[in-house]
């Protein structure tokens, strides 16, 4: 995800010379040919979020369009009250993309698990989310910030995500985009856990339990017209992220329904529970202790839906 980002804002940052990058110290194998290519609009800001937001945001007052790029919790947990107060209160035309999203640094600890992000960028005025779901959705994330006039956040993976559609899907802020329609059990994902979610559609499919796969992409503004039609469709409705089941994708749908009227499919959400991710290991490694591996998933839904859920 992060090489078809770059490779995206190279191409923008070739047509629009106030399309500024500024990295927090890091990325230089990723991003040499982006601080080659264009040296005047690329800039390291040093190991220094705080800084590197606040400068963001005076860029943008004076008229830039200005991405922010680190990893995991720096771009975001770090500097949570600059991007506040400078970048959301402003409406300033910042762009923060978090590479790592989820377990993709897993053998560096818990603070470099993001798992809260997407709870915690959610709650912010004025700030669009994105957490595209594969390396297609990746490109027109990118291409939807950078048409956006105000602040959005980019959550991405590291690399080595699958590439899920076979050619470029309908993309539009602030909607899903449907995957797989085979079913009134319907599975939605966020982020670079889609390949497993895909995955674990073919488990339950090989088990007689047929559903349909959306990915959410825009988890702000969010779906709400997708949710009240699947409560209407569905008979189950499951979200997986990796992230917490807390204020994510899994709240964001548990908002929508809890408000509508009248009787609703059951909610289930898969993801990191009410507890700081310990375990270290490599990213298949966490997801698999964390419930997010295919069989995981399967498992899980094909055991309350034969409960009756």
């Amino acid at each position: 995800m992060r090489d078809t980002f770059v490779k995206t804002l190279s191409e923008i940052a070739g047509t629009d010379k106030n399309v500024m990058l500024v990295t927090g110290d890091l990325g230089f194998g990723v991003l040499t040919n982006f601080a080659n290519t264009f040296p005047l609009q690329y800039l390291n800001a040093g190991v220094s979020e705080q800084n590197m937001t606040g400068l963001a945001a005076g860029m943008a007052l004076e008229g830039k369009t200005v991405f922010t790029y680190s990893i995991g919790n720096f771009p975001t947990l770090r500097c949570l009250e600059q991007i506040r107060n400078d970048v959301c209160y402003h409406n300033a035309n910042v762009k923060i993309v978090s590479i790592g999203g989820g377990f993709c640094y897993g053998p560096l600890g818990v603070s470099h698990h993001a798992t809260e992000d997407l709870a915690i960028m959610r709650a912010l005025p004025n700030l669009t989310v994105f957490a595209p779901g594969d390396l297609a959705e990746t490109s027109l994330a990118t291409k939807a910030a950078y048409q956006i006039t105000g602040p959005c956040y980019l959550r991405l993976g590291r690399g080595n995500e699958s590439c899920v559609h076979d050619k470029m899907p309908d993309f539009a802020v602030g909607k899903a985009i449907p995957v797989i329609m085979q079913g009134d059990t319907v599975l939605l994902s966020t982020g670079g856990i889609l390949g497993n979610v895909i995955e674990a559609y073919k488990i339950l499919k090989e088990r007689k339990i047929y559903g349909s796969v959306y990915s959410v992409p825009s988890l702000k503004p969010f779906d709400c017209e997708l949710i009240r039609y699947l409560s209407e469709t569905s008979k189950l409705i499951v979200t997986v992220e990796e992230h917490s089941i807390i204020g994510g994708l899994g709240g964001a749908v548990a908002e929508v329904l809890a408000e509508l009227k009248g009787k609703k499919p059951p909610l289930i959400r898969i993801g990191l529970g009410d507890t700081f991710s310990c375990e270290v290991g490599d990213q298949e490694h966490m997801r698999t202790v964390y419930g997010l591996s295919p069989d995981a998933i399967a498992e899980r839904i094909y055991n309350e839906v034969m409960n009756g859920v």
